[in-house]
């Protein structure tokens, strides 16, 4: 596959794009958590119960589930540029839908277009990334990327808390409005036309899930990505129960952990080189440690500050390491690989938030941590040395 410069006309303009790209992210995943922070209120306010409102964050992940299984076929020759546009408006709708609910009902129709942007923005973007920068700088753009998803976990959550008490949870909504307006508007002056390279259809899916080694890294992946989300969904009762923190020192916290993704972001850029094999098995390593030491540690302030600070950091790695193996070892049909990876990663959003809720109402906020730790080491055991996740031409060089 031709890694140049084919869509752009100089160095500087495609830079600009993942840029652009990169709000688009920290927009999405914003828009995706915000009710994380402001359940109660948005509960209250709907007339529904916070069991209810809380499932509005599976809908999303369920509708994008569905669109990036669907986004390439749907697509289909479209430009793809207008396609990413089109994402930016409907997210835009979506907000608008969320802020002016009357009733929970909208708010589900308006979280499920939301969950539709997730699906086919993350199923379409790292193939539009691998078009805009050759194949040595992949990395450092996702990273950059992922950047969006740093700077939305470190101050979405605290800041939608925030606001959400001084001015309402409605006003939090609106005021993500005008920032994805100017995101649609800067996508399309940086975006070049990016013309369908080929038609996708749910055969390429087929073709390429019945890889082996990509069959065996995605569900690496969901197992990797699982662990994280069970543990991250269900952190709030663990600082309130374990570590008993009040509201401040909890926001505290959380900003400590997504702070932490920046160097996450910036250290995955430097750490990735030709070889990805053995960075593959580092976040569920890393990660599953860390909520090994919090289920001993979990009393201490000071100790659960640095164990987050640290699965914060390797949490927004993770997203660069996993999606340069896809680049590099689907490199053939990337939009294909694109979709499969971001319909395992939204499924493991919702496994890791129902075996989690279960084992949280069934035994104790202990057990969903120890649950994490199952996912990731079966993880581990799955990846091994990494090299059997690798396309054949792959192994000797990575």
């Amino acid at each position: 596959m031709d890694m140049t410069f084919k869509d752009t006309s100089t160095q500087g303009a495609a830079w600009g794009a993942v840029l652009a790209m990169s709000l688009c992210v920290a927009m999405l995943i914003a828009s995706e958590f915000m009710p994380v922070s402001l359940l109660t209120p948005m509960a209250e306010g709907l007339g529904a119960t916070t069991g209810q409102t809380g499932q509005a964050i599976s809908i999303s992940g369920l509708f994008a589930v569905t669109a990036s299984l669907l986004i390439t076929t749907v697509a289909g020759t479209l430009n793809r540029k207008g396609v990413l546009l089109g994402i930016t408006a409907l997210m835009l709708v979506s907000l608008v839908l969320v802020a002016l609910a009357p009733n929970f009902t909208v708010l589900i129709i308006g979280r499920a277009l939301l969950g539709l942007c997730i699906g086919g923005f993350w199923a379409l973007a790292t193939a539009v990334i691998m078009r805009l920068v050759p194949a040595d700088d992949v990395p450092r753009a996702l990273a950059l990327m992922y950047g969006g998803q740093a700077i939305a976990a470190a101050f979405a959550a605290p800041l939608g808390s925030y606001l959400g008490g001084l001015f309402g949870w409605r006003e939090v909504f609106w005021a993500l409005v005008p920032i994805v307006a100017l995101n649609l508007m800067w996508l399309a002056a940086a975006l070049p036309s990016l013309p369908a390279e080929k038609r996708g259809d749910f055969g390429s899916l087929l073709a390429v899930l019945r890889r082996p080694y990509f069959a065996r890294g995605l569900l690496a992946a969901v197992l990797s990505w699982g662990s994280a989300f069970m543990m991250f969904t269900y952190l709030r009762p663990f600082l309130e129960q374990v570590t008993q923190v009040d509201v401040t020192t909890l926001s505290v916290l959380l900003l400590v952990l997504g702070g932490a993704g920046f160097l996450g972001t910036w250290g995955s850029a430097r750490l990735i080189g030709p070889r990805i094999a053995p960075l593959l098995k580092l976040p569920a390593l890393v990660m599953g440690a860390c909520t090994i030491l919090l289920l001993f540690l979990g009393g201490s302030v000071v100790g659960t500050a640095i164990l987050l600070a640290i699965w914060g950091a390797m949490n927004t790695a993770m997203s660069v390491i996993w999606m340069t193996w896809m680049s590099r070892n689907v490199d053939d049909a990337p939009e294909a690989g694109g979709s499969l990876m971001v319909a395992g990663v939204q499924a493991s959003i919702m496994l890791g938030a129902v075996l989690g809720g279960l084992l949280l109402d069934g035994i104790s906020i202990q057990a969903v941590l120890a649950g994490s730790v199952a996912l990731a080491v079966a993880a581990l055991a799955l990846i091994g040395t990494g090299r059997g996740l690798l396309k054949p031409n792959q192994t000797t060089a990575s």
